[in-house]
């Protein structure tokens, strides 16, 4: 049998850097479906003479 050492270190790093592009992506949709709702809410309330 083969050391599958490097293999196997070279698989976790590539599952992580996966995971962490998927949590930025996440994350930046969500940011700015959050700036969103506040323009929104600030719209509002600037048109209402708050």
């Amino acid at each position: 049998m083969k050391d599958e050492s490097g293999a196997t270190a070279i698989e976790y790093g590539l599952i992580a850097a996966l995971i962490a592009l998927a949590i930025i992506t996440g994350a930046g949709a969500l940011g700015n479906a959050i700036n969103a709702k506040f323009t929104t809410i600030g719209t509002t309330l600037n048109s209402s003479g708050a």
